[in-house]
């Protein structure tokens, strides 16, 4: 992905940005597909991984240079005694290798200039964003 593009979106202040998934060059992550789980007699039966390039980050920051995206990953895990820690991750990765980036909104895209798509209405049964063709003229019938 351009650096440029990268410092548009994140900006060389490093300011930390909210939930975003990073795809990467090459197999960078592993996520699991389903859970583990115990069968009889304590055996343990684990669930597929999927190694991809999708990386999910809680939090990124991209460095004064251009060249570093530091992405932060954070899981809570509940520890015996009922209280829960907040492990996080940092994954350190060359901007050479980041082929793009994933937003769950279109917020981002005021960064780049660009006004968001219009919203598809869900009535009806017509795909797409654009106006049912034929809806403001009505056949009349002969």
């Amino acid at each position: 992905m351009n650096a440029a593009v990268l410092t548009k979106i994140f900006g060389r202040d490093q300011v930390w940005h909210g939930p975003c998934t990073v795809l990467m060059h090459g197999e960078a992550a592993v996520t699991t597909q389903g859970m583990d789980s115990l069968l009889g007699g304590g055996t343990k039966q684990y669930a597929p991984r999927v190694i991809s390039g999708r990386v999910p980050a809680d939090a990124i920051c991209l460095t004064p240079d251009g060249l570093t995206l530091l992405i932060v990953q954070q899981q809570k895990l509940k520890q015996s005694t009922g209280e829960e820690i907040v492990k996080q991750t940092l994954t350190i990765a060359d901007t050479a290798f980041v082929m793009g980036v994933e937003f769950t909104d279109t917020g981002n895209l005021a960064l780049l200039g660009v006004n968001p798509p219009m919203t598809r209405s869900m009535s009806g049964s017509h795909h797409g964003i654009t106006p049912r063709p034929g809806s403001d003229n009505k056949q009349k019938a002969p």
